[in-house]
């Protein structure tokens, strides 16, 4: 607590200095010797808890108090040295007052954010707290300390201490004991972790950001917990409604294809109108199909159930495939597609995985392109890696959904504004596949100039 809040006990204390210095000047005839210089202290403390206009009558009664003890102890003073004597006392009052009010003042607004600030963390709700570089907590709101009593962690030591303490309570104890002595090592970097409590099911998402000087230099860390359990269930419950959906359409799509086999036997006898009727529905039934693989797929990569044929495959020949196949669509908006190839290595990839990838960048290439535009496919490499780069001129991608490209069923507002069929499953099944692949995809793009999509894999040793 501050000197400034501690007004009565130090208003005491100065009245008990003030009344044993008075007692010393009475007792001994020591006015004289120790003057007004000694009730000073004691004048400024009270004048400092008074206020101004109490500090400026605390002056006028010690000075007065002074004057009247020297001239019981016939000390000779002229009117010159009273006057300073009461002027100085009252001003040193005056001032000290003044200094004590704004103090007080200043203090009473920094209490004030202060409780503002706590109840705005207080009021989230996740779970906040700062520590400086050692991990130790300077800061932590109400919702942090309630799930850190759920979760039953120690209430001493640093944060990452007292995380890998419930290590036992999780569902993969040894991945989280060793991530977070990661965590407890890295300094510089933002991270984002999710851990999930055995038997309870509960999940939990972990953030954390470094905090820095203004020179730069690290000197603690944010870090923010929050229950996303309702969010894990509701994945999983549209997970499963996919799969369940998906494998009910497909039994009647696989009615419909082979109907439609039969009646091309016969589509010689149909009119033109029959034809074309004929071609619509071949035409939206390969679309139903595409989506319901694709729905499989993701479906499967999110159970982790996809395996992979791995054999030496040569990325120049799947690219060269996949521009072959798009080429009609390409030709029909007049764009112009080529292939350009720097004999990079082999890479060790299952063919139909990486096909399907490069089908969907190469197709999402020639469907965002405008008329007149243009796509072009890169494949070059060294002993270590190939890098697969699929580039157009088409509508581009604005800066602040460039994020979420990879999310499941996003598709980029440009996409709408120009009605541009698609699901949004395409880039999600690619970088799924890429990464079990052990490679890496990105995306750059800026609108009306076009985008950049870069695919690295691992050479074949």
């Amino acid at each position: 607590m501050s000197l400034a809040r501690r007004r009565y006990p130090v208003t005491f204390v100065a009245l008990c200095g003030l009344g044993v210095t008075w007692g010393l000047m009475v007792g001994f005839d020591w006015a004289s010797k120790l003057g007004t210089i000694a009730l000073v202290p004691w004048v400024a403390v009270l004048a400092f808890d008074l206020g101004a206009l109490g500090g400026l009558a605390a002056g006028a009664a010690v000075a007065t108090l002074w004057l009247v003890t020297a001239n019981a102890q016939d000390v000779v003073l002229g009117n010159v040295q009273i006057g300073v004597r009461v002027g100085s006392m009252m001003a040193l009052g005056l001032g000290a007052g003044l200094a004590g009010a704004r103090l007080r003042e200043s203090e009473r607004a920094q209490r004030g954010v202060a409780a503002l600030q706590s109840a705005l963390i207080d009021s989230t709700l996740d779970g906040i707290c700062l520590t400086d570089e050692h991990g130790e907590i300077l800061i932590s709101n109400r919702p942090l300390r309630q799930l850190a009593g759920e979760l039953g962690m120690p209430q001493e030591g640093s944060v990452p201490e007292r995380l890998i303490a419930i290590a036992d309570r999780l569902a993969e104890p040894e991945r989280y004991r060793a991530r977070m002595q990661e965590l407890a090592r890295t300094t510089g970097e933002a991270t984002l972790d999710e851990f999930e409590l055995r038997g309870s099911g509960r999940v939990f998402r972990g953030y954390t950001a470094p905090v820095q000087d203004p020179d730069g230099s690290f000197v603690g860390r944010v870090w923010t917990l929050r229950e996303v359990t309702a969010d894990r269930e509701l994945d999983r419950m549209r997970d499963a409604f996919v799969a369940t959906v998906s494998h009910e359409l497909r039994t009647p799509l696989t009615s419909i294809s082979g109907f439609l086999e039969m009646m091309q036997e016969e589509e010689q006898e149909l009119g033109e109108s029959g034809k074309r009727y004929l071609e619509v529905i071949r035409r939206s039934t390969e679309r139903l199909h595409a989506l319901v693989e694709d729905l499989l797929l993701i479906a499967q990569i999110e159970a982790k159930r996809v395996e992979l044929d791995l054999t030496p495959v040569d990325v120049v020949d799947l690219a060269t495939d996949a521009v072959e196949s798009q080429r009609p669509a390409a030709e029909e908006k007049g764009i112009s597609v080529e292939v350009v190839a720097d004999h990079p290595p082999a890479v060790r990839a299952d063919r139909t995985r990486l096909t399907q990838v490069l089908d969907n960048l190469v197709s999402n290439a020639v469907k965002f392109t405008n008329e007149g535009g243009s796509v072009r496919v890169e494949v070059a490499g060294n002993e270590k890696a190939v890098e697969l780069v699929v580039s157009d001129t088409g509508v581009g991608i604005p800066a602040d959904e460039q994020g979420q490209l990879f999310s499941r069923f996003f598709r980029a507002s440009t996409a709408t504004q120009h009605a541009i069929p698609g699901t949004g499953l395409g880039l999600a099944i690619s970088r799924a596949l890429v990464e079990q692949h052990g490679g890496t995809i990105s995306v750059t793009s800026a609108v009306g100039k076009g985008t950049q999509v870069t695919v690295t894999l691992p050479a074949t040793p």
